[in-house]
């Protein structure tokens, strides 16, 4: 690669860029995101290759084919789309690769049995664009995952990448930049949702050098991998968000903090790194302007807490990752003390859009208060699981059952859990309320980072809050009292009621106990900590009272409270005493079974393999 010292060579060199690409009439693109990787995705690609290595096609070739990054749609991978018909294929096997490559791609003709079928008409939809899981989505942050390679610089620069950086250096300020970015009103993606055009202007004041950048790509939250999909599959959106955000504030170094269970984003974005540096596009004089600047990446150590901005930044610089408070805040002296910027991968992958097409354009987007767009991961109890980002202002029925296709099994929808453990849990009454930052907290929850659980009627409200709080408890630093001895006591009387052992006062103790929590904590993690005890007592108090006032447990979870048996309809099939690992259920074959309750673990093992609505619990 040659290396770029101007905005007019960046121009010269994307036309090269768009003349490589257009070689090829079609393209194969496998999805190589987590969900599809682990179904054999990567067996797939190689298969291609493997074929298209000996095979002359007109219009195609091996470089035509394309390891993307998540497309979103996992519940269906692994997936392979051919452009530019956008023919979608859901469920590809290695054995399929031959019939693909000889139908499709040279002869041009769909293979029915691999498309998407649509669960409600039972008819087979050819085009992705056309599946309602896509169609009700607005891709901004996502808007490159699925179309180009996870590491590939002049496939990115060839749809526009680095445009706006371009346009930054060449054409504005950094005080525009940072006009630009308000007028976005974008908000912090990350959670907090602080206004990022105010937090760029603040740091930009300071007199007090240097300033640093850095990108949060922690995501801690169970059941999210937003941001670890755009780190994967787009790392340059990020790293271009990053320049522009450097050259707005005056910061010559930043950082990318990433998660310690993400190796891939780290290999994919150090990769995305060497490449930009050796283009100009990071390092000294960058295109040619008196502007420098350098990433590296930071590895986290796998505790929740360092999604805690100031947490967050002890650890980038080699200390224990602990909060400080908040009186202090980061644009002022956060990383080395210094004045610093923390935005995370969603916010800073939207940078490069707001700089090209204005943040005006980008404040129509959404709401008044909370515009654009948001990354969510849709996961649960719903037919459509795996990464969509919407408007902010969609409602959580659009969600759930236009784009997630309504709840396994055609079970009743219970609750959605938003905003991660810290998020609370919104009943079926809360279902039309909008998605924006003021809405979901004034209901109860919280955006969060965009991690979003769906729960059928089979769950227990309590379990939930006793599984959330457990993993409070798990990872709160400890440093101050509230949050390590409260979090720690809230989660043991979650534990009584779960066994039948708490009393109705002991409700009113935990609500106070969780106001005590909120004031006191140092964090965001001890304040909004009880959110999922409060958020359930809230909107399922009832289902509370049943297990204190009737030791029941009626979604029949939690163990101390429920009996399995089994009744008249058992036809004797020993699918129960197959999977009874305690030999709790004897009987022969073609009679009725029995359990021991003695014996009984409670496990619900019993319960998952019967076909025949033999198994009771009481």
């Amino acid at each position: 690669m040659m290396h770029i010292e101007s905005p007019k060579q960046l121009a010269e060199y994307r036309k090269k860029c768009v003349a490589e690409e257009s070689k090829y009439t079609r393209k194969v693109l496998v999805c190589c995101g987590p969900g599809c990787l682990a179904n054999g995705s990567q067996k797939i690609s190689d298969e291609f290759k493997r074929i298209l290595s000996s095979k002359k096609i007109k219009g195609f070739s091996i470089e035509a084919l394309r390891d993307t990054g998540c497309h979103g749609y996992c519940e269906q991978g692994p997936l392979v789309i051919i452009e530019p018909d956008g023919t979608f294929y859901t469920h590809v096997k290695v054995k399929d690769v031959a019939e693909i490559i000889d139908e499709t791609i040279a002869g041009k003709k769909v293979i029915e049995r691999l498309l998407y079928c649509d669960p409600d008409t039972a008819k087979k939809i050819e085009k992705y664009s056309d599946i309602p899981f896509y169609s009700h989505q607005t891709r901004i942050a996502f808007r490159n995952l699925g179309r180009v390679s996870q590491c590939d610089i002049n496939q990115y620069i060839a749809i526009g990448g680095y445009q706006a950086l371009a346009k930054t250096l060449a054409d504005m300020t950094p005080e525009q930049v940072i006009k630009e970015v308000s007028a976005s009103g974008l908000r912090g993606r990350g959670g907090a949702g602080f206004h990022a055009g105010k937090k760029w202007a603040t740091c930009a004041g300071i007199q007090e050098k240097p300033h640093y950048v850095i990108c949060n790509g922690d995501e801690g939250d169970p059941g999210a991998f937003m941001d670890r999909a755009i780190m994967e599959g787009d790392p340059h959106s990020v790293i271009e968000g990053m320049i522009i955000c450097s050259y707005a504030v005056g910061s010559n170094q930043g950082y990318i903090y990433v998660r310690e269970e993400y190796p891939l984003a780290v290999v994919n974005l150090q990769k995305a790194i060497e490449q930009a540096r050796e283009l100009g596009l990071l390092g000294e004089n960058i295109l040619g302007s008196d502007h420098s600047f350098d990433i590296h990446v930071s590895r986290g150590g796998g505790a929740f807490v360092c999604g805690e901005s100031s947490a967050l930044m002890k650890s980038v610089a080699g200390e224990v990752g602990e909060p400080r408070a908040k009186y202090i805040r980061s644009v002022v002296k956060g990383l080395f003390d210094k004045p610093t910027v923390l935005n995370n991968v969603e916010s800073l992958a939207n940078i490069p859009v707001i700089i090209d097409k204005g943040g005006e354009w980008f404040s129509k987007i959404g709401t008044s208060t909370s515009t654009g767009t948001k990354a969510f991961s849709l996961v649960g109890k719903v037919n459509n699981s795996g990464l969509i980002e919407v408007p902010m202002g969609t409602t959580l029925r659009e969600i759930v059952y236009d784009i997630g296709g309504g709840i396994r099994d055609g079970r009743p929808f219970k609750a959605v859990q938003t905003g991660g453990p810290s998020g609370g849990c919104l009943p079926e009454s809360k279902l039309d309320l909008q998605v924006d930052f003021d809405t979901l907290t004034k209901a109860g929850s919280m955006m969060g980072s965009g991690g979003m659980i769906i729960m059928d009627d089979r769950t227990c409200m309590v379990d939930v809050a006793k599984y959330f709080l457990s993993f409070l408890v798990d990872e709160s630093c400890g440093k101050c009292v509230p949050c390590r001895e409260g979090l720690y006591q809230l989660h043991a009387m979650t534990v009584a009621v779960s066994e039948g052992r708490a009393t109705e006062a002991d409700i009113e103790k935990m609500e106070k106990l969780s106001d005590m929590i909120v004031i006191g904590s140092l964090c965001g993690l001890g304040k909004s900590g009880p959110n999922p005890f409060l958020s359930t007592v809230m909107y399922f108090r009832d289902e509370y009272l049943e297990h204190i006032r009737n030791k029941r447990c009626p979604a029949g979870v939690c163990r101390a409270l429920i009996q399995y048996t089994i009744n008249e309809k058992c036809n004797g099939c020993m699918a129960c005493i197959t999977a009874c690992a305690h030999h709790a259920i004897t009987g022969k074959k073609k009679e009725p079974h029995f359990i021991n309750q003695e014996l009984c673990d409670k496990c619900g093992a019993c319960y998952a393999v019967c076909q025949h609505d033999a198994i009771t619990i009481t």
